[in-house]
């Protein structure tokens, strides 16, 4: 006879399975700026039509420094990006029924203890 479904367990290995998925996610926030080249003679002189310009900010030795992307990968990057929240909300969920379940655990010691010396 199989025991009862644990729908907490359930979804940790579930969330824990998932995880291989993730493992090209890159950290950082994805930043898209407009800004003008410099040349007097670009479209962009006039500060209307502005170029695009797309980076990775993030954190390097502790220090922020924010990396520069080619338009050509920027679809790339925005989906790495996102698979790093992907796998932090997933963390933050195996954390919850990690500690739901050690507290669970906690009090059914308590209440055995309670029990035996009642005994």
């Amino acid at each position: 006879m199989k025991p009862p479904r644990d729908p907490d367990l359930e979804l940790r290995g579930k969330l824990i399975r998932s995880l291989g998925l993730l493992r090209e996610m890159l950290p950082g926030s994805f930043v898209e700026r407009q800004r003008a080249c410099g040349r007097p003679t670009c479209h962009c002189a006039d500060g209307k039509r502005l170029h695009r310009q797309y980076q990775i900010s993030l954190l390097l030795d502790g220090k922020p420094q924010a990396l520069n992307i080619p338009a050509k990968r920027v679809e790339e990057v925005r989906a790495k990006i996102e698979m790093r929240r992907r796998f932090e909300a997933a963390a933050a969920t195996i954390c919850s029924v990690n500690l739901k379940r050690f507290l669970q655990e906690k009090l059914q010691e308590k209440e055995k203890e309670k029990e035996d010396r009642q005994i």
